[in-house]
C-alpha cells in the first residue's frame, strides 16, 4: 500500500490518503425500508456486522432525490448548488430546449476520484448505465492506470476510453441485460476482480435501480437481490477494503388502490388554468430508461413561457392534494442548496404517495403495466443509508453527532474518519 502522502484538497475539503483501498458504494434506489426488512430477517449478514461494528447511520440525500444530482454530490463531496447538476434535464431559457445534465461539461468543480488519481492514486470507477460514466471520470487519466467503465457497454471497453479492455472475460459474466439485478450485479463483480488483480487506492461502484423500481422489500426478488449485495460487500471486506455503503435517494410506492399510478398531470393542469404555451413543465428524472418509471417523479420545474407568473402558477396549484410544497425559484434554491442558473421559476415537490407527471399524452407507461410504479424524486425519498464497515475515530464520532449528515460527505467518512 502506498506510504503516508499528505492530505488531498477537493472542493475546499481536505482528505486523507487512504490506509488501505477505500471502495464507496452507490446502492441506486437503496431505501432505508429494504435495509430494515433484511435485517430483520437476518439475510443481509455482512451489513449487519458492518452496522454493529463500524458506523451507521440515516442521511439526507441531495434533493432532487434522483441519480444524477446524487451521484455527483457524493464523487465532489458537495450539494448542487456548487456542482451545478441538479437532474438529468434542465430548460435552456435561451433555446427553449431540455439539456440533458450528463455532460462532464456541465459538472462544476473537481471530483475526488481525478484529484485522487492527480496525487498518484490509483482510481477505479464503474457504473451501471453509461449515462453517469463521462461525469464521474471526469478529468480522470486512464492512460495512467485508472479505469472508468459502465456495466453496459462493458463488452465494448477499451485500454484509451476506459483503461481496460476484455471486461467481460475479467468478470466472468455475460453482458448484462439493461433491465436486470445483473447489470448491478457486474459492477461489484468487477470490482472486486479488480481490487484482488490490482488493489486500487479508491472505488466507486454505482448501481442501478432496476429491482427497487420493480419490488417492494416485502418481494422475494427483492431479497434475493439485496442478498447477493450483501456477498459482494462481503468479499470486499475480506479482500482488505474499507467498504463505504450510500445510496443516491429512496424509493416510495406511488400507486393508487387498484394499482394505477397516482399521477398529478401538472402541464395538462396548467394548460387548462393559463392556456397553452404559457407554462413548460419539465419532469427532471426523464432518461432513457422509461420502463424504470415512465419519466414520472416526485419533483417537476416549471418555467413561466407566457404571461403567467411565478406567483400566479404557485398560487394556482399550492395547497393542491399530493403536492408537499410549491417553491419559487429563490426559496427553492435556498432550502434543498439548488443552482440558481439551472433552476425554473417554480418548483414542485410531491407527498410520498403521489407522483408528478407533464401532460399524461406525453408519458410513456406501457414498461409499469403488470406492477405498480414505485419511483422517486422529492423530499421524501431523500434519506439514505450512511453505513462505513470500521468504526469511527473520535474526531468524527463527535462530527457525526452534532448534525444530520449529507451522503456527500461518505468519501469524508471513509477517508477521515475511520479509526483503523
Amino acid at each position: 500500500m502506498t506510504q503516508a502522502k499528505a492530505p488531498v484538497d477537493v472542493n475546499g475539503v481536505k482528505y486523507r490518503w487512504p490506509k488501505r483501498p477505500v471502495a464507496v458504494v452507490c446502492i441506486d434506489g437503496g431505501d432505508p425500508a429494504y435495509l430494515r426488512q433484511f435485517l430483520a430477517d437476518g439475510s443481509v449478514p455482512n451489513i449487519a456486522r458492518f452496522m454493529t461494528q463500524g458506523f451507521s447511520t440515516v442521511a439526507d440525500g441531495t434533493v432532487p432525490s434522483f441519480t444524477c444530482p446524487n451521484n455527483m454530490s457524493i464523487i465532489t463531496g458537495t450539494p448542487a448548488s456548487k456542482h451545478g447538476i441538479s437532474g438529468n434535464y434542465y430548460l435552456d431559457v435561451q433555446t427553449g430546449k431540455a439539456v440533458v445534465m450528463t455532460g462532464p461539461e456541465l459538472l462544476r468543480g473537481d471530483t475526488i476520484l481525478s484529484r485522487f488519481a492527480s496525487a498518484g492514486a490509483k482510481i477505479v470507477s464503474i457504473t451501471a448505465k453509461d449515462k453517469l460514466r463521462k461525469q464521474l471520470g471526469k478529468n480522470l487519466d486512464v492512460s495512467k492506470g485508472n479505469v472508468s467503465f459502465s456495466s453496459e457497454f462493458a463488452g465494448k471497453c477499451t485500454l484509451k476510453e476506459n483503461g481496460i479492455e476484455n471486461v467481460l472475460e475479467l468478470v466472468g459474466m455475460q453482458q448484462p441485460d439493461m433491465y436486470s439485478m445483473e447489470l448491478s450485479l457486474f459492477v461489484l463483480e468487477a470490482g472486486i476482480k479488480l481490487l484482488e488483480k490490482n488493489r486500487p487506492d479508491l472505488l466507486y461502484l454505482s448501481l442501478t435501480d432496476f429491482v427497487q423500481h420493480k419490488y417492494a422489500p416485502e418481494e422475494s426478488e427483492a431479497k434475493r437481490f439485496y442478498q447477493a449485495l450483501d456477498k459482494c460487500f462481503g468479499r470486499l471486506a475480506e479482500l482488505g477494503a474499507l467498504v463505504a455503503l450510500t445510496a443516491d435517494h429512496g424509493m416510495n410506492d406511488k400507486s393508487d388502490a387498484a394499482g394505477k399510478p397516482n399521477v398529478i398531470w401538472l402541464q395538462d393542469i396548467l394548460d387548462a388554468k393559463f392556456g397553452k404555451g404559457d407554462t413548460r413543465v419539465i419532469c427532471p428524472i426523464t432518461d432513457a430508461f422509461v420502463a424504470h418509471h415512465g419519466a414520472l417523479g416526485g419533483f417537476v420545474r416549471v418555467w413561466c413561457t407566457g404571461k403567467a407568473t411565478p406567483a400566479q402558477v404557485i398560487d394556482a396549484i399550492k395547497g393542491m392534494e399530493g403536492l408537499e410544497s410549491v417553491l419559487d425559484k429563490r426559496t427553492a434554491c435556498q432550502v434543498h442548496e439548488l443552482p440558481a442558473d439551472r433552476e425554473a421559476d417554480v418548483v414542485v415537490i410531491s407527498t410520498a404517495n403521489v407522483c408528478i407527471g407533464a401532460s399524461a399524452r406525453d408519458h410513456d407507461l406501457s414498461g409499469l403495466e403488470g406492477h405498480r410504479l414505485r419511483t422517486h424524486g422529492g423530499v421524501s425519498e431523500a434519506k439514505v443509508p450512511f453505513i462505513l464497515s470500521v468504526p469511527l475515530n473520535d474526531e468524527y464520532k463527535l462530527k457525526a453527532g452534532a448534525s444530520t449528515l449529507k451522503s456527500y460527505q461518505i468519501f469524508e467518512y471513509a477517508l477521515n474518519g475511520a479509526a483503523n
